[in-house]
């Protein structure tokens, strides 16, 4: 059943009505552009703030436990509810955002920590996406409704899966 344009939960197709609806304000080839590159960086820098953000003394005794970790379980549970495919997809790109978290933290660039650069990245990354948005003519989704900060991603992989031939 639809409301509002999108399939209600529980209605296979609603992921399918999210990249949709996602992709409305994403057609310009330049917006597109960008965000192939400010989204995947959006979303490391928010893995990478979380993982550097301290950890209460429990989370010590669990390898690799800390806010990263807890918050994208929290969000492949979610891309789970709306695609099994994309998320197996979402799951493989969130262990390279650790393996990344990993390297930098063995090398750090410019000798700053990884949250400092993170937030570096991150806000370069944002003014390129309202750039993006600028030439599409078009606000950005997820004023519209948060959950678009979550279907960005996704959107991305479903280009990846389609040109693959995989199911989304």
């Amino acid at each position: 059943m639809m409301r509002s344009g999108i399939a209600e939960k529980g209605d296979n197709r609603r992921i399918h009505a999210l990249l949709a609806e996602y992709g409305e304000s994403h057609r310009n080839a330049t917006n597109k552009l960008i965000h192939w590159i400010a989204v995947p960086a959006i979303f490391w820098t928010i893995v990478a703030l979380l993982w550097a953000a301290p950890v209460p003394d429990a989370f010590a005794a669990v390898p690799y436990l800390n806010w990263a970790t807890l918050a994208l379980l929290l969000t492949v549970i979610y891309y789970f509810a709306l695609s099994w495919p994309l998320a197996i997809g979402m799951v493989l790109f969130t262990l390279l955002c650790f393996a990344l978290i990993e390297a930098y933290l063995a090398a750090p660039l410019f000798g700053l920590p990884l949250w400092q650069f993170a937030i570096g990245v991150f806000v370069i990354a944002w003014i390129f996406q309202f750039i993006g948005h600028k030439i599409e003519g078009k606000k950005p989704s997820f004023f519209k409704d948060v959950q678009f900060l979550l279907i960005g991603p996704a959107w991305l992989m479903s280009f990846i899966y389609r040109k693959l031939g995989l199911p989304v």
